[in-house]
């Protein structure tokens, strides 16, 4: 029998979180699953500790990207879906009504050029940081840009996986990111019915928000095309098994020598202002953390913040002008606040701050 679908899912010492995602899978209903690994030559036991559930496991070159290639060349369905090994599935119907309202949206669209991507729910054990996951929870129903990751599964057709290039190999990291950008460029996002529950471990482990002020730099210097920052920024992503306190002192380095050693003067400035435009661009985000924040949802979708945004703050500030201002904003906030703020605590305290009183991190 032909599968409605195949799931590609990348592995490198998923030991604890694979078997479990598998079971999931095993118990979906009234769907045709055919499951591939694509192992990155994980060394804890993770190929031993799933094959009771039989995937079809592909050997592959270490890094995400190449490993979901691989899983796609061995894959045999028109409809592609690729997961991440911390991922769990809670609704045994999930893929099933999925691929149907995934379906129905294509034969309306009459081509093959819609993706589809579901909603997040963390799971966690810290009680620190239960508004931060749910202003990551929130953002993830949305299909605004830089607001679609491979934590929350990507659904396509072959076909227009195949005419995108697949994922991009040059780097280690963000491939789900271009992916993602790329498909909003040629086609179109859907948010799929349902959700998918994922791992908050390593905002956990690394402290959740240095993790997102390194993915915001991470993301601006991604998106205004500072490849320079990823010659010196080495270790942006370590895989779960070696990920801990996350320094970041490293990073603000690395934009240092940047500027001073590949850019010069001119160019700096050049690139803080379309580093500020970039970050004002996103300003809908402060918005919306307010609506986090005051709890002002009132309906599935509603978020008067953010509207308030949409419809005033965005029409008045998109111009050069703007751009020009939060350039020294920007400026002044992460080469006079954030920077040397990290550059003296984690230079003072660099596997992080400890209780006293029991020990464990804050």
């Amino acid at each position: 029998m032909n599968p409605d679908l195949s799931v590609i899912i990348p592995v490198l010492n998923e030991v604890t979180c694979l078997p479990l995602l598998l079971n999931d899978l095993q118990k979906q209903k009234q769907i045709v699953i055919e499951i591939i690994v694509a192992d990155g030559g994980s060394t804890d036991g993770t190929l031993e500790a799933c094959s009771s559930f039989q995937p079809i496991v592909v050997p592959a070159t270490r890094g995400r990207a190449c490993q979901l290639n691989a899983g796609f060349r061995k894959s045999t369905s028109e409809n592609l879906l690729f997961l991440h090994a911390d991922t769990r599935i809670e609704d045994e119907y999930l893929l099933h009504y999925a691929l149907r309202f995934w379906q129905t949206k294509l034969a309306k669209n009459g081509n093959d050029r819609i993706a589809g991507h579901f909603p997040l729910k963390f799971i966690h054990t810290s009680p620190h940081y239960c508004r931060s996951f749910r202003y990551a929870e929130n953002k993830t129903h949305f299909n605004r840009v830089n607001t679609t990751n491979g934590d929350q599964g990507f659904l396509l057709k072959r076909p227009f996986f195949e005419s995108l290039g697949g994922f991009d190999e040059s780097q280690h990291f963000l491939e789900d990111q271009k992916l993602a950008e790329k498909i909003r460029r040629h086609g179109r996002w859907i948010t799929l019915p349902g959700r998918l529950c994922t791992s908050g471990r390593r905002f956990e482990k690394e402290g959740f928000h240095r993790r997102y002020i390194l993915m915001g730099m991470i993301m601006a210097m991604h998106s205004t095309g500072q490849k320079a920052f990823f010659k010196y920024a080495t270790s942006i992503y370590t895989s779960h098994s070696d990920s801990g306190h996350l320094r970041l002192k490293p990073f603000f380095m690395a934009g240092f020598k940047m500027f001073v050693n590949d850019l010069g003067l001119k160019e700096s400035i050049r690139a803080w202002f379309f580093i500020g435009r970039y970050i004002r661009q996103n300003s809908w985000q402060m918005f919306y953390f307010f609506d986090i924040l005051f709890k002002t949802e009132k309906t599935k979708g509603s978020y008067p913040f953010l509207d308030l945004h949409d419809r005033y703050f965005w029409p008045l500030t998109n111009n050069t002008l703007c751009d020009a201002f939060n350039t020294l904003i920007s400026f002044f906030w992460y080469a006079m606040v954030l920077a040397p703020y990290f550059f003296i605590v984690d230079t003072v305290w660099p596997h992080g701050l400890v209780h006293k009183s029991n020990g464990t991190r804050p």
